[in-house]
């Protein structure tokens, strides 16, 4: 049974303290309430001074997924933040930047003891098949800036009892797969550690750096799929995801690659 760990506020003092000397590379921003943590960082977009900007909400009214749903938070139960990424020019944005803040995430969880962690193509973190946390990239629009992505990230710590979510059946929690769970201003910064280390391998060397590493997390490997949307549905066998991040499907013609994001994906019954 796990054992509750009061939901201390979060602090920017407490996570840069767990960040360590890596505390100077973040600029963050705790607020109480917003409508979107994602829409704080789009919508007006910080100086650019050096530094990963950083935007987490105790709770979101407003909360976006990917495809137009919601996504739900709840007080103390949740962390919901985002960052705000600039890359040099040339840097393979956005090829696999969903898959790399992905392999982040797992990556975090895991030095914290999680186990049975996967991937879902684009964007989503399971345990064991069920939906643990999901990531919400969006670019920053124009020409001749740097580029830039803003890459939010939900994840579900203790899901209030008998709460109903939506379009997603399946479902779980950090409080299901820990016996204690972690503190979240410690949480936040193993995630912005982990973010701030693969971050840099792809600004350096691309998504074919990390390819593996996600390869090996991939929860439909080898399995029969079915992918639907974008007017179109295509059944094969899931064969991981290309060297830009493209998800890879076998098919008796050969393998078809499917680039866009706003697909669903379902193992084949």
């Amino acid at each position: 049974m796990t054992v509750p760990t009061p939901a201390l506020p979060l602090a920017v003092d407490a996570v840069n303290a767990r960040l360590g000397t890596l505390a100077p590379a973040f600029r963050l921003r705790i607020l109480p309430e917003c409508a979107s943590t994602n829409s704080e960082l789009v919508d007006a977009p910080p100086p650019d001074d050096g530094r990963v900007h950083v935007v987490v909400a105790e709770h979101q009214t407003a909360g976006r997924g990917r495809r137009g749903r919601q996504w739900q938070s709840w007080p103390g139960s949740s962390l919901t933040f985002s960052t705000l990424w600039r890359f040099a020019a040339g840097a393979p944005v956005p090829a696999g930047l969903s898959l790399v803040a992905g392999l982040a995430v797992v990556r975090a969880l895991e030095g914290l003891g999680v186990e049975g962690l996967q991937l879902k193509w684009p964007n989503d973190v399971l345990v064991h098949g069920e939906k643990l946390a999901g990531i919400l990239v969006e670019l920053l629009p124009g020409r001749g800036r740097t580029p830039a992505a803003v890459v939010g990230i939900g994840l579900n710590l203790q899901v209030p009892p008998g709460t109903s979510i939506p379009d997603q059946p399946a479902v779980t929690d950090l409080a299901h797969h820990l016996s204690t769970l972690p503190e979240r201003n410690l949480l936040l910064a193993a995630l912005l550690a982990e973010l701030h280390a693969l971050f840099e391998t792809y600004a350096a060397a691309g998504f074919p750096a990390l390819r593996g590493a996600w390869q090996q997390r991939n929860a439909f490997a080898d399995l029969p799929v079915r992918v639907s949307g974008e007017g179109r549905e295509l059944t094969g066998i899931c064969a991981g995801v290309d060297d830009d991040g493209a998800l890879l499907i076998g098919t008796d013609g050969g393998p078809v690659r499917i680039l866009s994001g706003e697909v669903s994906l379902r193992v084949v019954q």
